[in-house]
């Protein structure tokens, strides 16, 4: 490199290393004196209404509170607290007068609200959030992640004395999407001012560098005709012997490689997206000596092997062709023959397997592995089949049973004239009478039911913990579950689940599997409600120990009016996944002759919930 092209280098670097080191530094320093300034509003605040509460405390020493009792104790604070008038006027004002606050709060210990800018809070448990000391004390990047990340909430908190002893303490929450909102038009302006400063120096260097490497600017060209992919470039061979002239018959024959790797990269780029696209089977891309390069995380269940041990191995050491499936995909490799979506079983599962081999220019190069379990296929059909049915009868049962309504109430009606002329009638007809009366009004109960079952309904969604739903439920089936000799044993997590559902409508769906149960179990036995949380799923589980459900009735349970049982409306089962269904969940059984069946009910949580999830092994057993 030239002594004339290194001090152009040197400047430009140096010019621009030295701006934008100023810049950043101006930035950040911009940054950290703002959230300084939010800290210390915050403590402040957060300091003036500690001395403010601690001002509203009473003088228990003058009234007859037990100061013994912890409870009486705070009641009084509380008490205190919420009826005074400059804390309360100070705890609104704080929140609407400084635009960085989101809230503020007085609590107990134990984290309970004894005030709060949200009336709705008070006596409500809210968690400790992260510490605004944390974002003043951090470094710009990582004050600029949180400030420009999703919206969070950080306290500060300042500490509440009760006769010399902690009490509780105040907390002023300060929003990083407000701190955003003030601190962002300053940071843009910086921005903006460093930009031009970067742009200049930038200007600055390029006019040197033009006046020093003009030749730069022909080879520049011959860049840009080889990055536009000119198969025709010539370089120049007038300067063949000078250095412009060797970069350019260098810059020719980097050309012609790129060209060619970039052809090769296209088109394993297409086999990737190919393969992406189908990333739900479980799929194997193979080279063209078979060895496998590629493979999907789902192809760990058709084989029962991790993936880290199918990488780089070929398909005689993946596959045995002492299995249906190995043998199938060993005869296809090694006759080249593809496989069109053939069934097979593996590992007690029906899988559909496809085989293509990967061709370019006449040359194989690969081949692409496909298995489907077309099991899900099936009770995914099974389901919208279902589905279907449930629709199509509650269409019909709907027409029909308006119009065995009307006739119902006609004849009632005529039946109760009927009894008014009749005014002497002999013991055996009034018998006959009241007979067809009582028929006639159960046929009303059924019609009713049917009606009620196809009407459109409105759900009243709400926030609901599960497991006082299951406790609910449990309350409701027990007098029954006492008659048929059946003991109800719950089994909850510790940490709620919540979800958003229409109460009622859920503890019927619930109530009916729960009913269900005990009339499985003729002889009594126990039946087992437990709730667990799955990712952001909850599962609630019915298990009892019936004599199970027989194979040829599996797939019917949840169509409309079928039952198995004397009495039966065959009604409640499709109720239940009706209802399911409203709510964006589902409803499965596992059934084993003479060992009872399960049910499942599944439902998305709230996605505050699922943050919190809690291990599978943290829960309680109530009886």
């Amino acid at each position: 490199m030239r002594r004339k092209t290194k001090i152009v280098l040197g400047i430009t670097l140096m010019v621009f290393i030295l701006v934008a080191s100023f810049s950043y530094i101006y930035i950040s320093e911009l940054l950290r004196q703002r959230v300084t300034s939010a800290y210390e509003t915050a403590s402040l605040l957060a300091q003036q209404l500690a001395y403010a509460a601690y001002n509203a405390q009473p003088d228990l020493s003058s009234t007859r509170i037990d100061t013994d009792d912890p409870k009486a104790v705070r009641s009084a604070v509380a008490e205190a607290l919420a009826e005074d008038v400059n804390l309360n006027n100070m705890m609104e004002s704080v929140v609407s007068n400084w635009p960085i606050i989101y809230d503020a709060a007085i609590v107990d210990m134990q984290g309970r609200v004894l005030l709060h800018a949200n009336p709705e809070l008070v006596e409500k448990l809210i968690p400790a959030r992260p510490d605004f000391a944390f974002v003043r004390d951090a470094r710009f990047r990582r004050q600029l992640k949180i400030v420009y990340s999703p919206a969070a909430v950080y306290e500060v908190h300042s500490d509440l004395m009760l006769n010399g002893a902690p009490f509780g303490s105040v907390r002023v929450g300060v929003s990083t999407v407000f701190l955003k909102n003030e601190v962002t038009p300053r940071l843009r302006h910086a921005v903006i001012f460093s930009s031009i400063a970067l742009l200049l120096s930038l200007i600055l260097a390029a006019g040197l560098s033009h006046l020093a490497l003009g030749p730069l600017e022909r080879i520049s060209k011959s860049l840009d005709t080889v990055a536009a992919g000119d198969a025709h470039f010539v370089p120049d061979e007038e300067a063949a012997y000078d250095e412009y002239g060797l970069v350019t018959l260098k810059i020719a024959h980097l050309g012609r490689q790129m060209r060619d790797t970039k052809e090769i990269f296209s088109a394993l780029k297409d086999n990737v997206d190919q393969i992406m696209a189908n990333l739900q089977d479980g799929l194997m891309l193979f080279t063209r000596d078979f060895r496998v390069v590629l493979v999907s995380a789902s192809v760990e269940q058709f084989l029962g092997r991790p993936r880290g041990e199918l990488l780089g191995r070929t398909v005689h050491e993946i596959f045995s062709d002492a299995t249906d499936l190995g043998a199938l995909v060993l005869t296809a490799f090694d006759r080249r023959w593809p496989i069109a979506q053939r069934d097979v079983e593996s590992n007690n599962k029906n899988v559909q397997v496809s085989l293509d081999f990967i061709q370019e220019r006449g040359t194989q190069i690969g081949a692409l592995l496909t298995m489907r379990d077309t099991e899900s296929v099936r009770r995914i059909e099974d389901e919208i089949e279902t589905s279907r049915r449930l629709s199509a009868s509650s269409r019909i049962t709907r027409g029909v049973a308006h119009e065995v309504k009307n006739p119902i109430n006609a004849i009632v009606l005529h039946l109760q004239l009927l009894e008014q002329k009749l005014e002497k009638v002999d013991p055996d007809s009034k018998r006959h009478m009241d007979i067809i009366g009582s028929e006639i009004h159960r046929l009303d109960r059924v019609v009713q039911i049917l009606v009620d079952f196809t009407r459109q309904r409105d759900l009243h969604m709400e926030e609901t913990d599960l497991r006082r739903l299951v406790a609910e439920v449990a309350l409701l089936a027990s007098p029954d579950a006492e008659v048929h000799g059946v003991r109800i044993a719950r089994e909850m997590p510790e940490e709620p689940l919540l979800a958003k559902v229409d109460e009622d409508f859920m503890k019927q769906a619930l109530l009916n599997i729960v009913i269900n149960g005990e009339q499985a179990m003729p002889q009594g036995g126990c039946l087992t409600i437990r709730a667990r949380r799955e990712e952001a799923t909850a599962v609630i589980e019915v298990c009892d120990q019936g004599s199970g459900i027989p194979k040829d009735v599996q797939d019917k349970i949840f169509e409309l009016y079928f039952t198995t049982k004397k009495g039966g409306s065959g009604i409640g089962l499709a109720q239940t996944y009706q209802i399911m269904q409203w709510h964006y969940g589902s409803v499965e059984f596992e059934t084993a002759e003479g060992q009872g069946t399960t049910f499942r009910l599944r439902l998305p949580l709230l996605e505050a919930a699922a943050e919190g999830a809690p291990k599978e092994s943290e829960v309680t057993t109530r009886r």
